[in-house]
């Protein structure tokens, strides 16, 4: 027998032994009496006072100023953020819109993935804490965090090679003893996003991971079925590192573009503290259909530090697709009304009357919507409201009358096209801004199949459907033919004072006989 399967043995007998024991004797102490239950194991904070502030009232009052500074879109079913990890004064502003985007949801447990910077190895590395304590109190360790260490390449506190960081004996820890730190003893990437989630979401429990060398899609794979709707995955990880200013805004646009564009290949090449953590929740998002949205970049140039040698920071948040707003028997009842309305439109000149008694309420429902017409393929018409005029009902009849007959681009359908025309619908959520401060900015906050996108530039105005990324996947050539739609030049998208608002739409068709 080999030293560590005898060793091996050895704890396992002890292990019975003391099993054997409690079971035939109860757990009593020295007086009889039943043993007091183990002190819960308390992770201590290690960076209080080094990347954030230790006194309690002075991090609560930071806290509050990043998050009220912070006005992120407001975003539903959102499943997983990104958000950066150096000193608050640095990276709290960016980390502040992420936060705020989760503020006061349902999440009952946080899953937090950060990467190590202090100790080397293999898998990812799960604390084996009861609590985990910051300046403003103690957070409950979820006891999901075991149940994950089960699950491959997760583990319970994984033995690791540790080297402790220049600032450790400044830390407000207690300094281990030789040999017992772990890879959640020092980390900072972790510790500090404990803080932002006490303030935002104080009711959830945390499951606080370290990631070595690691597989993302094996860590996406264990995570596809552990976590549900009432999990949030946060990704920690900040961006390029310590390059000239405007060298690093062209990597982190690069990076930020790779991670909306769900480019795992093209993400590997990018320059990432936190590549794992962000790796993981990427693939997640192509498995169950998550979409990115960049909600803040900046730099540490921006905040508090020089410019000649800066650090990146991205707040990126992940939403599930909401489930379908309208029934079947509600697609069905639309499509049977726009194509009622194109025959008696083109054949008499008449709309027909609606039945209000057939309305459900999302039929009655105020809402934009657009009616498409095609022959072949081909466009043939399409006209719709942007914005909620009118009851759904009444804005597919109107707005079929209108694709027919006064789509500027097209003569009037004729009766014997009636017969070739496809009919699509597409119900409209309400347009919302979206904030972008550079050219760049913008493509990077764009998500091709996915966003209508109505371009604002003066007092001219335009809108393409998610469907026309279809005919233009460069998010530039889309841009291009949008600004050129509104009546400008191709490129005064790039021009300040634009405005963009997006949307998603609910698009549905009738089925070929």
């Amino acid at each position: 027998m080999s030293a560590r399967c005898f060793q091996n043995a050895i704890v396992a007998c002890g292990l019975l032994a003391m099993m054997a024991a409690t079971t035939m004797f109860g757990a009593t102490s020295d007086q009889g009496k039943p043993a007091t239950p183990p002190a819960p194991k308390v992770h201590q904070p290690a960076v209080a006072g080094l990347f954030y502030p230790k006194e309690s009232t002075e991090l609560g009052a930071m806290l509050d100023k990043l998050l009220a500074a912070a006005n992120p879109p407001a975003l539903t079913n959102v499943r997983a953020i990104i958000c950066p990890h150096a000193g608050y004064i640095y990276s709290g502003p960016t980390a502040a819109y992420s936060y705020k985007t989760v503020q006061g949801a349902n999440f009952s447990t946080a899953i937090i993935l950060a990467p190590s910077h202090y100790a080397w190895f293999e898998g990812a590395s799960v604390c084996s804490a009861d609590l985990f304590r910051t300046p403003l109190g103690d957070i409950q360790i979820s006891p999901r965090a075991r149940k994950l260490a089960e699950r491959k390449p997760f583990g319970l506190e994984i033995k690791a090679q540790v080297e402790r960081p220049g600032w450790a004996a400044q830390a407000s820890r207690p300094m281990p003893a030789t040999g017992e730190d772990t890879p959640d003893t020092w980390e900072h990437s972790l510790e500090v996003q404990i803080p932002f989630l006490q303030k935002v979401l104080p009711r959830c429990q945390i499951v606080p991971v370290v990631m070595g060398q690691t597989d993302p899609a094996a860590a996406a794979r264990a995570l596809e079925d552990f976590i549900d709707a009432q999990t949030l995955i946060i990704a920690s990880s900040d961006l390029s590192h310590y390059h000239p200013y405007n060298d690093a805004k062209v990597l982190d646009q690069q990076c930020v573009q790779a991670i909306c564009d769900l480019d795992l290949e093209r993400m590997l090449k990018q320059e990432a503290c936190g590549k794992t953590p962000i790796l993981t929740v990427m693939y997640l998002a192509k498995m169950k259909g998550w979409k990115p949205r960049l909600l803040d970049y900046r730099n540490s140039g921006d905040t508090a530090g020089d410019k000649r040698g800066v650090v990146g920071y991205a707040a990126i948040a992940f939403t599930a697709e909401p489930p379908s707003t309208l029934a079947p028997a509600e697609r069905q009842w639309l499509l049977k009304l726009a194509r009622q309305t194109l025959n008696e439109v083109v054949r008499k000149g008449t709309l027909p009357e609606i039945n209000k008694s057939e309305l459900t309420p999302n039929l009655a429902a105020l809402r934009g919507c657009f009616v498409t017409l095609t022959i072949a393929g081909e466009l043939r018409g399409c006209i719709g409201h942007i914005s909620p005029q009118m009851p759904l009902a009444e804005a597919v009849r109107d707005n079929a009358r209108n694709a027919a007959l006064r789509d500027p681009r097209f003569q009037p359908v004729r009766p014997d096209e009636l017969d070739k025309i496809e009919i699509e619908i597409s119900v409209l959520t309400v347009p919302e801004p979206l904030e972008f401060k550079t050219p760049e900015e913008l493509l990077a906050r764009l998500r091709p199949k996915k966003d209508g996108v109505v371009l604002q530039i003066g007092g001219r105005e335009a809108t393409f459907l998610p469907q026309v990324w279809e005919q233009l996947p460069d998010k530039v050539d889309f841009l291009n033919h949008l600004a050129a739609k509104a009546g400008a030049q191709p490129s005064a998208w790039r021009q300040p004072g634009v405005k963009v608002f997006i949307y998603t739409v609910e698009a549905f068709h009738e089925k070929k006989s």
